[in-house]
């Protein structure tokens, strides 16, 4: 019998020389294929999102963004120098290496999103998390990411409790709801100074954490501005009937009603109260769905003049935000909306953190979180920047105020961003 022959290995096995140069750790030799090069292989990041289901148009919406900032970190555009790693080719601090982003859908259901993290940590070796859109899926697969000392970064979802449970691996750059509270009630309370009726205001929520948690903190920023909160109404976002809750607030009719409520349920919300013949004078709807571009193509003309919270605003060309919305419209096929530019500075943030390390040992990697302080100018979005707290919130978060306006969202509040007043009453289809 002929001696049998090896053929040479066509790749090498990292050795702990190499990977040292390249920042890592002997810890982090795990997170790499057996054998595959280290300058080849790629910064994988996981990205559980709702690719089905009720919020599936959102999901979609925010691994577009997601895809197009891979792009931008991968591919140089020297067009945007004061966007990080915009202008380079890969990750710098990790000799090039280039980042892939593992996408998983969780369905929006919690459980699915406790599991697919625990797959992409442990099966995919991802190096860090980013999602997952709703709070709820937030929850549950930041607590993974958490028991196993991995970085996640929630760039979208704002549940004010996901911060408050004490983690030491979550960060959050996206503003909260006690910002948005503070927002409409403040907003209100200047329509009441300049004479407008807000006499009655309610609160309508869907009842997971998002809903529940930001409805909270909505009620709380009412407080604080001695407005009346006089009705609240939970409902489950799958709900395909809400007549019993829009006759509720026929019945009620208060001078404001604020909606936390995802695509779907909100588009609902909209086509139910045009069949009822009911609309209140002022409607607010908190981001989420009502920043969807598939709700605009649902309902805009039975939606016209609905009040939205945005951080995200095209800006002027040249800038970070209008280039980076040229990219993701020859991408996607349409205009970024908030929840997407949210999610898509939450991942170019992650990733400045990353090449910041240069390394993908977690603890470097959070290290690097902790310590990051972006600057306006940094950023695609309108925040005032990127520096964490000590609960890993953003203090640098900020929001405004849009209005609907045939297909598009205009910024009409506070004054020193608007384009034009808010008009009022609400319009909606008449």
């Amino acid at each position: 019998m002929p001696p049998i022959t090896r053929r040479p290995a066509t790749r090498r096995l990292i050795t702990r020389r190499a990977a040292a140069r390249l920042g890592l750790a002997a810890p982090a030799l795990a997170l790499l294929p057996k054998g595959v090069l280290a300058a080849d292989a790629p910064v994988k990041i996981g990205c559980p999102y709702p690719l089905t289901g009720v919020a599936a148009s959102a999901g979609a919406a925010v691994k577009a963004a997601i895809e197009v900032a891979v792009e931008i970190i991968n591919t140089p555009h020297p067009e945007m120098p004061n966007l990080p790693l915009a202008s380079t080719a890969g990750l710098p601090g990790l000799g090039g290496r280039k980042v892939e982003a593992i996408f998983a859908d969780h369905q929006g259901n919690p459980a699915v999103a406790q599991s697919e993290a625990l797959r992409m940590i442990t099966q995919d070796k991802v190096v860090a998390l980013h999602g997952a859109y709703q709070s709820s899926c937030v929850l549950t697969s930041s607590a993974v990411a958490e028991r196993y000392g991995i970085p996640y970064v929630a760039g979208e979802a704002s549940a004010p409790s996901l911060t408050e449970r004490g983690f030491k691996w979550f960060f959050r750059p996206t503003p909260i709801g006690t910002d948005f509270g503070a927002a409409y009630a403040s907003f209100l309370a200047e329509r009441k100074a300049a004479g407008f009726k807000i006499e009655k205001i309610a609160i309508v929520n869907e009842n997971t954490e998002y809903g529940t948690s930001t409805g909270d903190a909505i009620s709380s920023g009412l407080k604080a501005k001695n407005l009346p909160m006089n009705l609240r109404i939970a409902y489950n976002a799958n709900s395909s009937d809400v007549s019993a809750q829009v006759l509720q607030l026929k019945n009620e009719n208060p001078d404001a009603v604020i909606f936390v409520s995802y695509t779907s349920d909100a588009i609902l919300f909209v086509k139910t109260m045009h069949t009822l013949g009911w609309k209140p004078p002022i409607l607010i709807g908190d981001d989420s769905g009502f920043s969807d571009n598939a709700f605009i193509d649902a309902v805009s003309d039975l939606a016209q003049g609905a009040i939205n919270r945005s951080s995200y605003d095209i800006g002027k060309p040249g800038s970070n935000s209008y280039v980076v919305n040229e990219l993701y419209k020859k991408h996607a096929g349409h205009a970024l909306d908030d929840t997407s530019a949210r999610g898509m500075e939450g991942f170019l943030s992650l990733m400045e953190a990353i090449n910041r390390a240069g390394s993908i040992e977690p603890a470097k990697i959070q290290a690097a979180l902790r310590s990051q302080d972006l600057k306006p100018e940094q950023l695609m979005i309108g925040y005032n920047g990127i520096k964490y707290n000590a609960k890993g919130q953003n203090e640098l978060a900020a929001t405004l105020l849009v209005q609907l306006d045939g297909k598009h969202y205009v910024s009409v509040w506070p004054d020193k961003s608007a384009e034009h007043p808010p008009v009022l009453p609400f319009k909606g289809w008449a």
